[in-house]
């Protein structure tokens, strides 16, 4: 009788080890959705929403981490790790600046999500979806 042993992915059966990959090349395949999931949820909390936000009225200019926790009335350690999600989503970059941590919105990052959540809008019915547009072409 062979006993087989499982670890997550990995199934060892008399003395051979299999991976189970079918799930990786899904994810290849959804890379694309995984960004977006990634982007709307480090959003999908207020704080964070509204540091996204501000940085995106400042733009074209960078803020400085103490300005943005001083307009927001957001303790720094707080908004340190606000930053760090929103980083990690690539909805914001960061450079150092001797000792301060300067922020800027990835507006390229946010063009990608909003392309990314209109995308085949309405059928392809340019009609339907002029009034997006529209609201957009302000951007």
């Amino acid at each position: 009788m062979t006993q087989a042993c499982q670890f997550g992915d990995l199934e060892m059966t008399a003395g051979r080890v299999n991976l189970n990959l079918s799930q990786y090349f899904d994810n290849l395949r959804n890379m694309e959705s995984l960004d977006a999931i990634n982007a709307l949820g480090s959003l999908a909390q207020l704080t964070r929403l509204e540091v996204f936000r501000l940085l995106v009225r400042h733009e074209p200019d960078d803020m400085a981490a103490g300005d943005i926790a001083r307009q927001l009335g957001v303790p720094a350690n707080t908004l340190s790790t606000h930053l760090a999600v929103l980083a990690r989503a690539g909805l914001v970059t960061s450079i150092r600046q001797g000792r301060s941590i300067i922020y800027r919105a990835n507006i390229s990052a946010l063009g990608d999500l909003m392309l990314f959540l209109a995308k085949d809008c309405c059928g392809g019915n340019q009609a339907l979806c002029a009034p997006l547009s529209q609201e957009l072409a302000c951007c």
